[in-house]
């Protein structure tokens, strides 16, 4: 079908399920390129904060053309063209999303047969205007800050307690590793409350709130509506000792709204890239979202968006691309496997996106006895990775409420168990800044209750940070290319866990010898180009001794010496 023809017969599509009451639809326009931009490679400054280009530095990350914000004349020229209104915009994905009034719908016609546009897709559909909400800025309230005791004990989290117990976060802290220096962007729903909530007086104190933004509505004001991240900020950043200590009391946050807590429109994802790109670019080191999407089911005009879940397979949705970029930006993405473990049609027990994303650490949630709780996404992912990767406590999660005594309640859901899991990594972070994202996520889930038999819901288990903090002080080198296999524990009893980085995709050979070149075992895997999953192989019954363990790929060959103990 022609461009032309074919757009024509998606607008025509799109007014079938013409409401009157409809004001604005939302359309993703992808580009083909970044040609003629203004942006250089070789002045990432006037589009990266010196934090961001710091990060990549550490880790031996490239600027390269993702970087590169979208060029600002393809934008001009579609603003130009249709008279929208720009939304969102992605430089990682090269697109941007424009919002048109109904009644000048059809200008999304003028598009056709530009050479600069690849794409042009439907992504919401809304009965009121997305800007027509009214900021409400409340003043900040700061109250004196309390006395800090210093004891990592009962009495110390109080209310806090069970669930830091569960993953032995208070490790973390007893070692003096509370986040500071790490800064979390948190993207969620809203913030209302957090401003003026007593028990936040530390971090507004301090001045860790280092940026806010509200994608939905285009604003700086987080804080007029929805407590959702409220509740899941204070799991971080709450610290009241003797009261409640959050997991992340002295990390910075940068507060984003991505969810419309009116309408349910595929254009959340979009919402969602454009904040992961906002916290790259301020120097975030996580992300952490409890947000997760299947369905897209819209008040406003009575439809229903599906991803199907063959989509849900970690590389395919905006939110999965988004936390796989932001992992090869060097920043760990934390995100929830989602409540549908009662399943739902068409889609029955799953993880939502974009906790299948691959290199995302997914959390599921469990009880403060460590059983998993019913509503907890099941895994795989669609191309069956293991998820969620590991769990914390989501049931009777002590979660600020409003700012009103007692000021706190008790919560249920992987909303509450994911932002843990992040604070605890950005605490385990600081512990090694020379980590990277892949090697803090496979830490933790290597050090979970049950690595060796992962199942549907608990994923690799229940986090251990304990475990994970003794790791990374005790840990081989990262991988290189000449360096590109890790095998662990050296020595080893009755399994290795091998950490592979090929620098090409393709079969990857193992095979493990005795001093005499007498061959014990071998396996080989279909493996992707760099950080890929731990590979956990049992391995038989063995004398104790020397033993040599040869790696080959298409490109590289790499010998290790091992050690079995008794």
């Amino acid at each position: 079908m022609p461009r032309n023809a074919k757009w024509l017969f998606l607008l025509l599509a799109f007014l079938q399920a013409y409401t009157i009451n409809a004001q604005q639809y939302a359309f993703q326009i992808t580009f083909t390129d970044k040609n003629n931009t203004p942006y250089s490679l070789s002045s990432p400054l006037t589009y990266l904060s010196p934090r961001a280009i710091a990060r990549r530095s550490t880790q031996g990350i490239s600027i390269d053309s993702t970087d590169l914000p979208v060029n600002p004349a393809y934008i001009d020229s579609v603003i130009d063209l249709t008279g929208g209104l720009t939304y969102v915009t992605s430089r990682w994905l090269n697109m941007c999303v424009i919002l048109l009034p109904i009644t000048d719908s059809a200008q999304i016609l003028t598009l056709a047969g530009k050479s600069f546009i690849s794409n042009v897709k439907q992504v919401g559909r809304y009965c009121t205007d997305l800007y027509g909400r009214k900021s409400n800025t409340t003043g900040t309230t700061i109250t004196p800050a309390q006395q800090r005791t210093t004891s990592g004990d009962a009495a110390y989290y109080n209310n806090t307690w069970p669930q830091t117990q569960l993953v032995n976060g208070n490790y973390l802290h007893d070692n003096g590793y509370n986040g500071e220096g790490k800064l979390i962007a948190v993207l969620d729903a809203g913030f209302a409350e957090t401003n003026t909530h007593p028990w936040f007086d530390s971090l507004w104190a301090s001045g860790r709130v280092v940026d806010t933004f509200d994608f939905t509505y285009h604003n700086n004001d987080v804080f007029n509506y929805d407590n959702h991240g409220t509740e899941v900020l204070s799991t971080m950043a709450g610290y009241v000792p003797g009261t409640f200590v959050g997991t992340a009391p002295k990390a910075m946050y940068a507060l984003y709204i991505t969810e419309n807590d009116v309408d349910d429109q595929p254009v959340e994802l979009d919402n969602m890239i454009a904040a992961a790109e906002r916290a790259d670019s301020i120097g975030a080191d996580v992300i952490t979202e409890s947000l997760g999407y299947d369905l897209f089911q819209s008040s406003c005009n009575l439809q229903t968006y599906p991803e199907n879940f063959d989509s849900l397979d970690g590389k395919t949705t905006v939110a999965a691309k988004a936390a796989n970029i932001a992992t090869k930006k060097g920043i760990l993405f934390v995100a929830t496997c989602g409540n549908d473990g009662g399943g739902i049609p068409g889609f029955g027990n799953h993880v939502m996106t974009p906790g299948d994303a691959d290199s995302a650490l997914t959390i599921g949630a469990v009880d403060v006895n460590g059983i998993v709780a019913d509503f907890s996404g099941y895994g795989p992912n669609a191309a069956g990775q293991v998820k969620p990767d590991v769990c914390a406590m989501g049931v009777a999660t002590i979660i600020f409420n409003g700012g009103s005594a007692p000021f706190f309640t008790a919560g249920n859901g992987t909303s509450f168990s994911t932002p843990q899991v992040a604070g605890w990594a950005a605490c385990l972070w600081e512990a090694n800044p020379s980590f990277t994202p892949a090697q803090i996520r496979r830490t933790i889930i290597q050090c979970a209750s049950t690595y060796s038999t992962p199942t549907s819901q608990l994923g690799y288990g229940i986090a251990n940070f304990e475990c994970a903090l003794l790791s990374v002080h005790d840990t081989p080198a990262p991988p290189s290319l000449s360096n590109w296999v890790i095998a662990t524990p050296n020595p080893f009893s009755d399994q290795l866990t091998l950490s592979v980085s090929p620098n090409t995709a393709g079969d990857v050979s193992f095979k493990l010898t005795d001093m005499a070149g007498k061959e014990v075992f071998s396996v080989h895997y279909e493996m992707n180009k760099g950080q890929n999953a731990p590979l956990s192989i049992p391995v038989p019954e063995l004398p104790t001794g020397i033993y040599i363990l040869k790696a080959v790929s298409s490109t590289q060959q790499q010998v290790l010496k091992l050690n079995k103990r008794p």
